[in-house]
């Protein structure tokens, strides 16, 4: 049997739209296993009522990648799926299926894959590498591709940071976030981004974070997205009154990510509160960063 974990993530932050992630200590787990012919999939947690078991999973989609390009596919697989990681609240679950599924198949069928390899086919087939980039390398990671070749770079998080994550009781997909986005933005726009981007990384490695007020502040998806969030506002207002040192959307959302270094609790309670009285189901979540990414647990 192989066992992978992978951990939740959080992209963007703020400004660092499409480029930047936290890998959280939250994780969904891929075990595979080889029976004699077909294919089973088996799912425990989250998703476990709406996921495919059937060949359009994502997770086997992922791992038929890697089997194809090895040119050895096994006669029957079983694949179980323990999920940690809420589905289609911003937080990579997506990400994390395809990432736990490839490195999973990777060492089945010994493919020999590098950590490059890996993240380049996971982002061919899940488009998402500020999500897909912190699952494979864990922390907080800086990706970039230029003309094909990927790039990235992974920023030290000082000791004591948490994310207090307020997770809505709806669904959120990604493409219907995007669908809210202008195709152009202001060029002062750009500059508020460029600006906070570059202070929000300074500030996270230098451990200064009485800016991260400032520095997680957006102008190129957040103001367009808010409209599908039901207390969207109020719920970063209350989460920063309660001594968060900044907020944002997790992702294209709907979950928030408050990060801070004290008052976890509060913090946690006040945006659940907030966003009841918006009328919306949430639960919330105290997680550290995960500073690995996925790994094998298991091998036998």
């Amino acid at each position: 049997m192989i066992r992978v974990q992978v951990p939740a993530t959080a992209a963007n932050l703020g400004p660092g739209f499409d480029c930047l992630g936290l890998a959280l200590e939250l994780y969904n787990t891929v075990e595979f296993g080889r029976i004699p012919r077909g294919l089973v999939i088996e799912i425990e947690g989250e998703g476990a009522e709406g996921l495919p078991r059937d060949e359009s999973n994502l997770v086997y989609k992922a791992a038929r990648k890697v089997f194809e390009r090895s040119g050895r596919v096994p006669e029957g697989l079983r694949i179980k799926l323990v999920n940690g990681i809420p589905v289609g609240r911003g937080l990579g679950s997506s990400a994390s299926a395809v990432i736990g599924g490839i490195i999973a198949a990777n060492i089945m069928c010994g493919a020999g894959l590098s950590p490059r390899e890996i993240l380049a086919l996971a982002c061919s087939l899940e488009g998402h590498p500020d999500n897909i980039a912190p699952a494979l390398l864990g922390g907080l990671i800086i990706y970039t591709a230029v003309e094909g070749e990927i790039s990235w770079t992974k920023v030290d998080l000082p000791p004591g940071l948490k994310a207090v994550v307020a997770v809505p009781d709806f669904i959120l997909s990604t493409r219907d976030a995007r669908e809210n986005l202008p195709h152009m933005v202001t060029l002062r726009d750009a500059v508020f981004n460029i600006s906070r981007a570059a202070l929000l990384v300074a500030a996270i490695q230098k451990g200064d974070l009485s800016v991260l007020g400032t520095a997680m502040d957006d102008k190129l998806h957040q103001p367009y997205r808010a409209g599908l969030i039901p207390g969207f506002k109020k719920v970063i207002s209350a989460a920063r009154l309660a001594g968060a040192r900044g907020v944002a959307l997790s992702g294209s959302g709907p979950s928030l990510i408050a990060l801070a270094d004290s008052n976890f609790n509060l913090i946690a309670k006040v945006m659940k509160e907030t966003f009841r009285e918006s009328g919306v189901k949430a639960r919330c979540m105290i997680l550290a960063p995960s500073p690995v990414g996925a790994r094998a647990l298991e091998v036998l």
